[in-house]
């Protein structure tokens, strides 16, 4: 019965060990198959049946395999305590009946030595129960692969089986030992002791030892006439007025002192053993984490929609192209919202035919005048800007790329994609090298410079949407983001919303633009100088 659950609980943990490299959503259909089935045929679904049930069509030799080693291990761990056992038996029944004929055998260390494989044998179930492992010197020495949390759990309870059968074994050839030494030899029994004791105590004492079989074996309990004559000690010489006879009729005591006390305690703590191991067996496989696990899988329903792809962890796809356009050579500069007052670059102050102030702190007055004074520059110039615009090649826009990958499919293109992103976006670089190449663009464009941190506003929506009206057809808005330090590039995320504002505002109309950094930090610093 204990090797049968043993067996279970590891053939179960292998099982486990298997599954844990499986798919939960497998796992889950599987078990949850394996539950309704046992329920169609009146069956419990216990974890016997659920082996059963996953190795119909798996190759479970691997499994079985390891759980037959495990136990041929601890098979040869019990047999070597039952040869050392049993030598250890005879040895030591051999010596405590030592006689060389001059000397009496002491009852007393035969006594002492009984009571002390006594103590012993408790004391191997009490570490059993308690947990602990003093034979892991011996476990390493049979046991060549490294155990597991369960097998270490069964180590302690398994250890002491093994020690409680070569106790039994060590008691049962200890009998034989001595009833061979009475049938072939004459031994002399006494005894003897340094304490002051007379023969009425050691007679008390020798009736509570002999108390288990005095009703049954009358004459394995010595009377106080036998024990007050066999009594010796070691200086003086042997009395030869006692009958030799006496000093033999000590021979049944010691037969049942030994069974009573050495070989049934260790018989009934052998099978005690078992129980303890059994027990433990099973309550290691009802409280297996996997075992936990299965119990769920049988009791939740599953959900089949006919899809593989869970979707549960993917985003929705986001991906966009938006433009930065380059910076242009523009004759009006608007700020708005104080961002005037963030020092602004010279290359943003020079040559400007209208300089103002919207939005913020600004009224709508103010608004609607700073909107007809750009308006009147822009009327002005736009026939002199027609007739004086050089022809020169349309600059192509560098790519500011916002990717979100849809799904996990797409994974196999997420390298490629981060290095397009990547070199799509270099504002130092590029918008420093666009700059040089646009400074001769058409005057029709108003730089609208903003805080690049802040959202963009439904009162700027409304401010653009009353300069589309009024504005000249040839009229273009660069909204330039900049941040609170301009030798640096705004954050990423805080362009994306600036992108997506002119995106959906009006496309045609307004467009995006950064001030290069190189350039930006050559301004501040000549100004420090200055």
């Amino acid at each position: 019965m204990t090797n049968r659950c043993v067996r279970l609980l590891l053939d179960f943990d292998a099982c486990a060990q298997r599954d844990s490299g499986q798919d939960s959503v497998f796992l889950h259909r599987r078990d949850r198959k394996f539950a309704l089935t046992c329920e169609e045929q009146g069956e419990k679904p216990t974890s016997k049946r659920w082996m059963a049930y996953i190795n119909r069509f798996n190759d479970a030799e691997a499994e079985s395999r390891q759980a037959l080693q495990t136990l041929r291990s601890w098979r040869r761990i019990n047999s070597s305590f039952v040869a050392f056992g049993t030598l250890f038996g005879i040895l030591s029944m051999l010596g405590l009946l030592f006689y060389d004929g001059g000397q009496r055998i002491n009852i007393t260390v035969i006594i002492a030595f009984v009571a002390f494989q006594l103590l012993l044998a408790l004391f191997t179930t009490v570490q059993s129960l308690a947990g602990w492992q003093p034979w892991r010197l011996v476990l390493r020495r049979f046991q060549k692969n490294a155990p597991n949390d369960i097998k270490t759990k069964l180590q302690p309870v398994l250890m002491a089986k093994a020690a409680q059968l070569g106790g039994l074994c060590f008691a049962f050839a200890g009998l034989l030992t001595l009833l061979t030494m009475v049938l072939l030899q004459d031994l002399a029994f006494g005894w003897s002791t340094t304490l002051e004791t007379d023969a009425q105590a050691y007679h008390r004492f020798i009736g509570i030892v002999a108390a288990p079989w005095a009703w049954l074996w009358p004459l394995a309990a010595p009377d106080l006439a036998l024990v007050e004559a066999t009594r010796f000690f070691r200086a003086s010489s042997p009395d030869t007025n006692i009958n030799p006879a006496l000093w033999g009729q000590w021979w049944p005591f010691i037969a049942m002192l030994w069974t009573t006390w050495t070989l049934l305690p260790r018989a009934i703590l052998y099978f005690t053993a078992g129980l303890i191991v059994e027990r433990k067996a099973r309550r290691l496989l009802a409280t297996h984490p996997a075992a936990a696990a299965l119990q769920y899988r049988m009791q939740t329903p599953t959900l089949e929609t006919g899809n593989e792809h869970n979707d549960s962890v993917d985003l929705p796809d986001i991906s966009q192209q938006f433009a930065l356009s380059p910076l242009p050579n523009a004759r009006v500069l608007l700020t708005w919202a104080g961002a005037h007052d963030t020092a602004l670059p010279q290359t943003l102050n020079a040559d400007k035919m209208v300089v103002a102030k919207v939005g913020g702190s600004m009224t709508l007055v103010d608004d609607r005048n700073t909107v007809a004074k750009v308006a009147s520059a822009l009327s002005k110039k736009s026939s002199s800007i027609s007739d004086t615009k050089p022809k020169t090649k349309a600059q192509k826009p560098y790519e500011y790329t916002v990717k979100t990958p849809k799904s996990e499919d797409k994974k196999a293109q997420a390298s490629g994609q981060e290095a397009q992103e990547s070199a799509a976006y270099k504002p130092s670089a590029t918008t420093s090298t666009i700059l040089k190449t646009s400074l001769k663009a058409d005057d029709h464009n108003v730089l609208l410079v903003t805080h690049s941190w802040e959202p963009p506003t439904g009162e700027l929506e409304d401010f653009i949407a009353n300069a589309y009206k009024n504005w000249p057809k040839t009229a273009h808005i660069v909204i330039v983001p900049v941040a609170t330090n301009l030798q640096r590039e705004p954050q990423p995320h805080h362009v994306q919303q600036w992108l997506r504002f002119a995106n959906r505002t009006l496309p045609d109309f307004v467009s995006v633009s950064l001030l290069p950094t190189d350039e930006v930090s050559s301004t501040l610093q000549d100004t420090q100088h200055e």
